[in-house]
């Protein structure tokens, strides 16, 4: 196991066992409601399945899809946002 995935197996323990890591989920839901993506993924997943059939596809195909434009379409200042309380966390809980 590298010393990268070492390390991001902590922080993740460490943001589970808080409970920070339900916070930071609950946040990003609020967010990304907030500024529009939930919406613009919905359409999407439906242009995906009008196009290719809802017989045809399957959730598997569907997130196989979705995912690259999902990640592109996350503002930045969502994911700064998000960076900024983790750093904090592990800055206030630095052990």
């Amino acid at each position: 196991m590298s010393k990268d995935t070492k390390m991001r197996a902590t922080i993740n323990q460490k943001l589970t066992e808080m409970g920070e890591r339900e916070r930071l989920k609950e946040l990003l839901r609020a967010k990304l409601t907030e500024c529009g993506w939930k919406d613009q993924m919905k359409a999407h997943c439906k242009e995906v399945i009008k196009e290719k059939g809802l017989e045809h596809v399957t959730v598997e195909d569907l997130v196989v899809e979705i995912t690259p434009k999902g990640r592109a379409l996350v503002p930045d200042s969502v994911k700064k946002e998000l960076l900024h309380r983790i750093r904090a966390f592990l800055a206030q809980h630095a052990s």
